[in-house]
C-alpha cells in the first residue's frame, strides 16, 4: 500500500495538478479573509504554501541529496524570503504560477513519451496457439519459438514470425511507418503488434517475446530518452555554477543595498525578486524539450533515434556514406533483361533456363523461376539436372541437353562462343550486370541479373543533395557493378571492392577531409564502419542484428528517403534547441534589468519567468507535429 502511494504521488505525480488547484483555492481565501477575516488569513497562507510548494521541496532535497542546487529551492528560497517580510500574497502567488508551470511542464513533456505507450498498446494480451489436438488460447508470454499461431481478421499479431498459410495484409503504420498495407502470403514476414486485415493467416513463430522488433524498438526508445546530449549535459553542469552565482548575487544584492542606505525590507524584497527572474528554468528545460519531442515524432515515423547526442551529432553531418547490397540495393536479384540472338524469341530463351533452374534454391535461379511465371510461360520436362557449382547448371530432356550458366561453364564443355554474343556479354559486364547464357544444341542468347535497386534510392540521393550533403557509396561488391548502381541513382563518388576494414579506413579518411560523416548499412560487415562513423544509420526491418545494436539510428521502414529525413528532424531539433536558449537568456537579462531598473514588483517578475519556461516548452513540443513536407521532394521539412 505505502509503495502504491508512493508511485502514485511521487513517480507518476498525480497530484500535481490538484495542488495547484488547491494553491490557487488557498490565495483566493488568504486574500478574502484579509478583508472579512484578518485573524484567519494566516491558515490560508499556510495552505497556499503547502500545496505550492510540496513537489518543489521535494525536488529541492532529492537535488540536495545528490549534491546539486537546482531552481526548485531557488523558487521556494524566495517564496519563503518573501513571507519572511511580510509578502506572504506575493510568495503564494509565486508558488501558485511556479507549480502551475512545473505541471504543464510535466504534462507537456508527458506526451512525448506517448510513444512508447502507443507501441506497448500493440501488443495483444494473448494469442490462438494451433496444436494437433485444435486450438488453444495462451498469454503472449507462454508463446515459444517453433509454435504455430492463428491470426484472425481484425486481430494484431502476437510474436514475430513467417506466413506458412492463409493470404492478407497487414497494417505496420505504427510500426515501421509504412503508410499501405503490407500483402502477406507464406514466406513473408510478421511482426508482433502489427493488425491483420482481411485473411485468417497461419504464422510459425521465429523470435521470442523479448527480441521481437517491437520489444526493440521500445527498448531503443526508453534508452534514447534516458540518454542526455552534450548541450543537455553542458546545461546541466552549468545550472550548478549558475545557481549558485543566484544566491551570491541575491546575498550581494542586500548587502549593497543596505550599505547605499536602502531600508532592508526593500533590500530583501529585491534581492527575492532577483532569485526569481534570474533563475535557469527556461534555460534548464530549453533541451530536453526539444529533443524528447523530436525522439518521439522519429519513432512515430520509424526513425529511432539511440538519444539526444545522436540528434546533436546528425544535425552536423555534411557527408553520408552508403553501402550497396541491401543498403542501395535491395539484396534480391532480379531478370533485368532477356537478349535473344537472331532468329529467337525472349520468352523461349526464358522458359528453357526456367526449365533448368526450377528445381534450384539459389537466388539467380529462383528470380529467373519468377520472372518466367510472371510472365506466365510453360517449361520444357526436365528428366535430370547436373549442378556445376560457381559456374552454371546441365538439364537433361528426352532429346537433348540445355545448358544455363556462365562463359567459364562453355569453356570448360569446350563449347566456343559466338562474337555477337560475346559482344552481349561485354555491354553486360559494362552495365554491371550478371549474365547467364542459354544453350540447347544451339545458341539462344543470354539472360541478365542483378540485385535490385531500391526505387526510391534516387529520390533520397537527390534529397540529401539538397540538404547541402554529399552521398558517397562504399562496398564490396565488384567495382563494375557498383560503378552502374551509382549512376543508377546518381551517386557521384563511389568505391568498389573493399573489405570491411577498408570501409572503415575510408569511413576515417572522409570524416578528416570532409567533416561529420553518417554511415548507412545493413549486414554484420557493414558493423564497423557504423560504429567508426560520427552517426551510424541501419536499416531495421531486414538489417543483421550487429548493425542495429551498433548504430546510433535505426530505420524500421526500409526506405532511404528516411536518411534526409532523418537529418532534417535532427536540424530542426537543433534549430529548435538554439531558438529555446537565446530565448531563454533574453529573457532572464531583461528581467534582471528590470528588477534593478525598474524595481518590478514580485508577482510580474514571476509571470515573466514561468511564462517564458513556459514558451520554452510549447516551442519544443512542436516538433511533435513536425512534418517532412513530400518526403524530402521540395527541399525541407514542414515548419508546424
Amino acid at each position: 500500500m505505502a509503495e502504491r502511494i508512493r508511485r502514485f504521488v511521487l513517480d507518476e505525480r498525480r497530484l500535481e495538478f490538484p495542488f495547484v488547484g488547491w494553491t490557487l483555492v488557498a490565495l483566493i481565501g488568504g486574500m478574502v479573509s484579509r478583508w472579512a477575516a484578518p485573524g484567519i488569513e494566516g491558515v490560508f497562507w499556510t495552505a497556499a504554501y503547502l500545496f505550492g510548494g510540496f513537489y518543489g521541496v521535494l525536488d529541492g532535497a532529492l537535488a540536495l541529496h545528490m549534491g546539486r542546487l537546482d531552481v526548485n529551492l531557488l523558487m521556494i528560497l524566495s517564496a519563503l524570503g518573501a513571507a519572511f517580510i511580510g509578502h506572504a500574497e506575493e510568495g503564494g502567488t509565486l508558488l501558485f504560477l511556479f507549480s502551475l508551470s512545473n505541471a504543464l511542464q510535466t504534462l507537456a513533456l508527458e506526451r512525448t513519451r506517448q510513444a512508447i505507450r502507443r507501441l506497448l498498446n500493440l501488443r495483444p494480451p494473448v494469442a490462438h496457439r494451433i496444436r494437433e489436438g485444435g486450438e488453444e488460447t495462451i498469454p503472449i508470454e507462454a508463446i515459444e519459438v517453433g509454435d504455430r499461431l492463428l491470426v484472425r481478421p481484425g486481430e494484431r499479431i502476437p510474436a514475430d514470425g513467417v506466413v506458412v498459410a492463409g493470404f492478407s495484409a497487414a497494417d505496420e503504420s505504427l510500426l515501421t511507418g509504412e503508410s499501405m498495407p503490407v500483402p502477406k502470403g507464406p514466406g513473408d514476414p510478421v511482426f508482433e503488434g502489427t493488425l491483420n486485415s482481411y485473411g485468417a493467416l497461419e504464422v510459425q513463430v521465429t523470435h521470442t517475446a523479448s527480441d521481437t522488433m517491437l520489444a526493440r524498438i521500445i527498448h531503443l526508445v526508453e534508452e534514447a530518452q534516458a540518454q542526455r546530449a552534450r548541450t543537455q549535459q553542458a546545461i546541466d553542469r552549468f545550472e550548478q555554477r549558475y545557481a549558485w552565482a543566484v544566491l551570491a548575487g541575491a546575498a550581494l544584492t542586500l548587502v549593497l543595498s543596505g550599505l547605499w542606505g536602502e531600508a532592508f525590507d526593500q533590500a530583501f524584497y529585491r534581492a527575492m525578486t532577483l532569485l526569481v527572474v534570474a533563475s535557469p528554468c527556461a534555460l534548464v528545460i530549453s533541451t530536453p524539450a526539444a529533443f524528447l519531442s523530436a525522439i518521439a515524432a522519429g519513432a512515430r515515423r520509424g526513425l529511432l533515434f539511440k538519444g539526444g547526442m545522436v540528434l546533436e551529432r546528425l544535425a552536423q553531418v555534411r557527408l553520408v556514406a552508403m553501402d550497396k547490397t541491401g543498403t542501395l540495393t535491395e539484396n534480391r536479384v532480379a531478370v533485368q533483361s532477356v537478349r535473344a540472338l537472331e532468329g529467337n524469341h525472349p520468352d523461349v530463351i526464358l522458359a528453357l533456363a526456367a526449365a533448368v533452374e526450377v528445381r534450384s534454391e539459389h537466388p539467380i535461379a529462383r528470380a529467373i523461376v519468377e520472372e518466367a511465371r510472371t510472365r506466365g510461360l510453360s517449361f520444357p520436362e526436365i528428366r535430370e539436372v547436373e549442378a556445376r557449382p560457381g559456374l552454371g547448371v546441365i538439364g537433361f530432356t528426352n532429346a537433348h541437353r540445355i545448358w544455363v550458366g556462365s562463359p567459364r561453364l562453355f569453356q570448360q564443355e569446350g563449347i566456343s562462343l559466338p562474337v555477337e554474343l560475346r559482344a552481349m556479354l561485354e555491354e553486360a559486364q559494362q552495365a554491371g550486370r550478371t549474365a547467364l547464357l542459354v544453350y540447347d544444341g544451339q545458341w539462344r542468347g543470354l539472360i541478365e541479373v542483378a540485385d535490385r535497386v531500391r526505387p526510391e534510392a534516387t529520390e533520397a540521393v537527390q534529397a540529401l543533395r539538397r540538404l547541402g550533403i554529399e552521398a558517397v557509396m562504399l562496398t564490396g561488391d565488384h567495382p563494375t557493378v557498383a560503378r552502374a548502381v551509382a549512376q543508377v541513382v546518381g551517386i557521384r563518388r563511389f568505391e568498389g571492392g573493399l573489405l570491411p576494414e577498408e570501409k572503415l579506413a575510408r569511413i576515417r579518411s572522409l570524416a578528416q577531409s570532409i567533416g561529420p560523416v553518417a554511415m548507412v548499412g545493413d549486414g554484420m560487415n557493414d558493423a564497423p564502419a557504423l560504429a567508426a562513423a560520427s552517426v551510424g544509420i541501419a536499416m531495421g526491418k531486414m538489417g543483421s542484428d550487429a548493425a542495429i545494436e551498433t548504430a546510433d539510428v535505426v530505420l524500421l521502414q526500409e526506405d532511404l528517403r528516411r536518411v534526409p529525413e532523418a537529418i532534417a528532424l535532427a536540424r530542426a531539433a537543433m534549430r529548435t534547441v538554439w531558438q529555446n536558449l537565446a530565448f531563454a537568456s533574453g529573457v532572464i537579462v531583461l528581467l534582471v534589468a528590470l528588477t534593478f531598473g525598474l524595481g518590478i514588483p514580485l508577482p510580474l517578475a514571476v509571470v515573466g519567468h514561468e511564462g517564458s519556461t513556459l514558451l520554452v516548452v510549447l516551442n519544443g513540443l512542436r516538433l511533435l507535429r513536425w512534418g517532412w513536407g513530400s518526403a524530402g521532394g521540395k527541399g525541407g521539412e514542414t515548419r508546424t
